[in-house]
């Protein structure tokens, strides 16, 4: 093993990967590492349909070792520090590694203690989470017998924002075939102020809401979990007088946070980047976007420190924090480093492309594609075909079928 890369990558995730990947492609010779401590690596994306019965489990998993690229390192190892002013990485059990270019992409971290009640609500049996067990998810729905079904998420930035609303829509029709809906009240409660940040697409989703009879809670920021008595307590962030529902039974308590009991819940917990990551001089260190890397929005670029670049989930931009994300912004990294090696400055920009297959009930999705400023962004090849607004059978078969093949066959081999 070297002690010293061109490039260096931290995090042998998805933007990991396809950096590795990609940079292999466009110059073979390139020394480039990657640590990664994980033997397993996960198609996330299918997590969803994991969790609602349709999608099997095992085939959301690969090992590591057989999506490391030809000729990359990979350093089995936790990355625990970083010092920029050296060019060097710290590592557990490896030592230091030296670079001329660093790509940080570990990702997020479930950050489970920062709200009070959670870590011990998800080890109950109707409390449950694609983000960290589909399967138990699958076993929840199963066993729901009615009552107030509360799908929620955290106000921090989280891996796939649309992932929280998607298993409430394949819930609600799994209830449906089950023969439980009509004694379930289907809850959203978001600390968010619209369904969907793109109106083109918040627009076809409240259709859905509707349709459904989901009950949609705009301004509910979840603060703390009694599972001993199923109560999730909310903060009401709205300015304006808050008005209980009976028909859910919630209530404002003396501390002004809202009650509201549950017979099944699912959330997303509070995310955040790695510990190693906050603690270095890579984070922004006060106010928004505290914790996560300080990049340049479109050259990806670190700040303050030009040979460090960082994308993914870690990244502090302004877009959601997906896959599809990470798949555009791996070019525009590659090219600047490459182009930087040879002394020429990249003239490769990210605009904010994400996507977010939004699924909304079984055989049914539109795929909601945006960049910067939440302005849509669909593809104009496939926009001519299908309109990616509007619920679409062949964009289920899509997601199902379609996006797993081209993430192992083609972004995970650097071809896209």
């Amino acid at each position: 093993m070297k002690s010293h890369y061109q490039v260096l990558i931290i995090g042998g995730g998805t933007a990991g990967i396809m950096v590795a990947a990609q940079l292999k492609r466009k110059e073979k010779n390139l020394s480039v590492g990657i640590i990664e401590p994980s033997p397993d690596h996960w198609y996330q994306a299918a997590y969803t349909l994991v969790g609602a019965g349709t999608y099997d489990y095992n085939k959301t998993r690969r090992d590591t070792a057989s999506l490391i690229p030809q000729g990359v390192d990979w350093i089995r190892d936790y990355a625990t520090s970083i010092d920029p002013d050296t060019h060097s990485v710290l590592t557990q059990n490896t030592g230091a590694l030296q670079y001329d270019y660093l790509v940080v992409a570990p990702g997020l971290v479930m950050d489970y203690d920062a709200m009070p009640g959670l870590p011990e609500a998800m080890k109950t049996e109707v409390v449950c989470s694609n983000y960290n067990d589909p399967k138990k998810t699958w076993k929840v729905l199963q066993e729901f017998k009615g009552g107030n079904a509360v799908f929620t998420q955290p106000s921090t930035p989280i891996k796939c924002g649309g992932a929280p609303q998607k298993i409430l829509y394949l819930a609600d029709d799994y209830f449906r075939k089950s023969g439980v809906r009509s004694r379930t009240n289907m809850i959203y409660a978001t600390p968010g102020t619209v369904i969907f940040g793109t109106k083109e697409f918040a627009d076809t989703l409240m259709q859905v809401v509707n349709r459904k009879e989901i009950i949609l809670k705009l301004f509910y920021n979840p603060v703390k979990i009694d599972s001993t008595n199923r109560i999730i307590y909310f903060e009401y962030k709205k300015d304006a007088a808050f008005l209980p529902e009976e028909r859910i039974h919630e209530t404002m308590g003396s501390d002004q946070l809202i009650q509201m009991p549950y017979d099944m819940l699912h959330l997303a917990p509070p995310q955040a980047a790695p510990e190693f990551i906050r603690q270095s001089v890579l984070a922004i260190p006060e106010g928004a976007g505290k914790g996560w890397v300080d990049v340049d929005p479109e050259t990806l670029e670190h700040k303050r420190f030009p040979n460090v670049y960082a994308l993914g989930d870690v990244a502090s931009l302004p877009t959601a924090k997906t896959g599809a994300a990470a798949g555009k912004q791996a070019p525009v990294v590659v090219d600047h480093i490459i182009q930087s090696i040879i002394g020429k400055k990249s003239a490769s920009t990210y605009n904010g492309y994400s996507s977010c297959p939004l699924v909304t009930g079984y055989g049914k999705m539109l795929l909601a594609e945006f960049k910067y400023g939440n302005v849509r962004d669909s593809d104009p090849l496939l926009s001519k075909f299908v309109d990616t607004t509007k619920e679409q059978w062949s964009m289920w078969l899509l997601k199902k079928y379609a996006l797993p093949y081209l993430y192992w066959n083609q972004m995970m081999k650097g071809k896209m």
